[in-house]
């Protein structure tokens, strides 16, 4: 038996960092997924949901700017890796989704958005030419197949071609989120810093949305007053801080650590839980109540994602990634 599966086996160094990976990869998860339950209310309290994203990204730029005064170097030795970050996970995700939900249901963008781990398992096989096994791959099947019951994709399916494009679009850059955020994750002491990337992705990814934006037409009145959550009127700005160091610096720090522990095939998979927890949170924050089919989609989802997680190994690992099954053995002999 491989020397790595016996070490996992009794909680060694790898399997204390697929662990952490995982753990990593549920707190991005739950952090993104309590974004729509906070800016739901500022939209219906007046403002453009592109204004809202625009408040998001820039305010977690903010943030972050000391991080990238910290890593300016990363400009001169990654500057590549920094711009596709910023144009891909940033600003690239957040404008090809709402472009999409304002042609088509938001169920049907956020399902097609959410084929980024089928994706990312194709680039991984077809471009990475690295092995993926049949109980990955059902994972996905999976966690995609509940995730249709979640956002109820029947109700209101619409075919407007150029609004299915957009959601293609914003899976596309997802999937350019976690394949960038494992960039250099193997390259030991030149591995760029991953808050650096985050950091300068968010400051790219800000400058890029203020042109579609165009905030300088925003309400800013807004944000000095309350808004409405299920009937109790919450402070703006507290939803908008929530938005900002929760469901953005904490949601994408917690993500780019998750992929670099784990595999990009794998966080993609758990990312499928952010739907789930929105779902849920939207459930009893919002009002907005769950139906038979959500509920039995949550739990597909929630056995997608195990399957996924528990079918690859670590980083750490030197199996080919998605190993599991009788393919295991194979593995060790490469």
């Amino acid at each position: 038996m491989p020397v790595h599966t016996s070490e996992s086996s009794q909680g060694g160094p790898a399997a204390r960092g697929k662990g952490v990976g995982l753990g990593l990869a549920l707190a991005s998860a739950l952090a993104f997924g309590g974004s729509g339950v906070a800016a739901k209310p500022l939209i219906e309290a007046g403002l453009d949901p592109l204004h809202v994203v625009w408040l998001r990204v820039t305010g977690a730029a903010l943030v972050m700017l000391p991080v990238a005064v910290r890593h300016r170097a990363l400009l001169r030795r990654r500057p590549a890796l920094l711009a596709g970050f910023g144009l891909l996970a940033v600003a690239g995700v957040q404008a090809c989704y709402f472009a999409a939900i304002s042609r088509v249901p938001v169920g049907v963008a956020l399902l097609v958005e959410y084929l980024a781990p089928a994706l990312v398992l194709g680039w991984v096989r077809f471009v990475q030419r690295r092995p993926v096994t049949r109980a990955a791959a059902l994972g996905v099947v999976l966690a995609v197949g509940g995730l249709a019951c979640v956002v109820e994709v029947w109700s209101g399916l619409s075919f407007d071609a150029l609004g299915l494009l957009l959601a293609l679009g914003a899976a596309c850059c997802q999937v350019g989120y976690f394949v960038l955020s494992d960039q250099g994750s193997d390259a030991g002491e030149d591995a760029p810093d991953p808050l650096g990337v985050i950091a300068y992705g968010l400051l790219i990814g800000a400058l890029v949305l203020t042109v579609v934006a165009r905030p300088w037409g925003m309400d800013w009145s807004v944000l000095t007053g309350s808004a409405p959550m299920n009937g109790t009127r919450v402070a703006a700005g507290l939803l908008l801080a929530w938005i900002v160091l929760i469901a953005t610096v904490l949601a994408y720090v917690t993500g780019v650590l998750s992929v670099r522990r784990l595999s990009p095939q794998v966080a993609g998979v758990v990312a499928c839980l952010e739907a789930v927890v929105a779902t849920v949170l939207a459930w009893v924050l919002l009002g907005e109540h769950l139906s038979a089919p959500q509920i039995v989609g949550g739990a597909v989802v929630l056995v997608g994602a195990f399957i996924a997680q528990s079918s690859a190994p670590a980083k750490a690992s030197a199996e080919p990634v998605a190993s599991g099954g009788p393919e295991r053995e194979l593995s060790a002999r490469r």
